[in-house]
């Protein structure tokens, strides 16, 4: 049972209110009853401003209650995606997510992202993504001298992967992934999106080499379209139509 009253403040103040937490833990050294690895909830009570966030949270619960709870954090304004977890069963940052939003009359629930291994508590290995966007190989492929100035484009060439160039790499789109979960093999929704970033860029020479590489086995016909990554995407990416885009230029061979 919990949560949840607002105590009175000044005209003007900002409200207060009593927060539960449920967190997921995982120790891989193990604590108190609980063995290596194993799994288990444990709740903790804060009080927290209308304005905190669930980073600002988990900070409280870890400065004042248990110094032992691990999650990454870095920039806290959205922008590294470091601090991507799974709040009451969907895909955030914790930094951009208000506890006044999520219904604080409830425990709130407070996972790792899905479908990569944990290391501890709310941390995972992030090395099997990364290894994923290495493959697709994100930079410029050119041909050619140097140009003596940047290479330009018009507008209208720059518009065409625009939308892919906001991601920060959070991973919220890729765990999110059913088939991500899944399939031990498929580069997830973010290796397509950081694909597409080049593939669809005037100025590259290497969009055929990246094409053939999403079209291997683990590549963009893993996708069954659940949209779960479009919906992740704490930056808006229409990251379902960026796939889907790729998918199109495998199928007509034109970009």
């Amino acid at each position: 049972m919990t949560t949840v009253e607002e105590t009175p403040t000044e005209v003007g103040g900002v409200p207060v209110m009593q927060v539960t937490l449920r967190i997921k833990r995982m120790n891989p050294e193990g604590v108190g009853d609980h063995a290596p690895g194993e799994d288990y909830w444990e709740e903790f009570h804060i009080e927290a401003h209308a304005t905190d966030g669930v980073l600002d949270a988990l900070h409280k619960i870890k400065w004042e209650q248990d110094g032992s709870l691990a999650f990454r954090r870095s920039c806290a304004h959205g922008v590294c995606g470091s601090d991507a977890m799974r709040i009451n069963a969907r895909n955030r940052l914790a930094c951009k997510t208000l506890l006044k939003d999520l219904n604080p009359s409830k425990p709130i629930l407070v996972e790792p992202i899905a479908g990569l291994p944990v290391e501890k508590d709310l941390i995972v290995d992030m090395e099997p993504f990364f290894a994923s966007y290495r493959e697709i190989m994100p930079f410029l492929m050119t041909t050619g001298p140097t140009p003596e100035r940047e290479r330009l484009q018009s507008p209208e060439e720059r518009a065409r992967f625009d939308d892919t160039t906001k991601c920060i790499m959070c991973a919220a789109c890729t765990t999110a992934c059913p088939v991500f979960w899944t399939d031990g093999q498929y580069f997830g929704p973010q290796a397509i999106v950081g694909a597409h970033r080049f593939i669809f860029d005037s100025r590259d020479e290497g969009q055929w080499d990246r094409l053939e590489i999403l079209n291997d086995k683990a590549g963009v016909w893993k996708c069954r379209t659940a949209f779960n990554c479009t919906e992740a995407c704490p930056r808006g990416i229409e990251v379902t139509k960026a796939i889907s885009e790729v998918k199109r230029a495998l199928n007509t061979g034109e970009i």
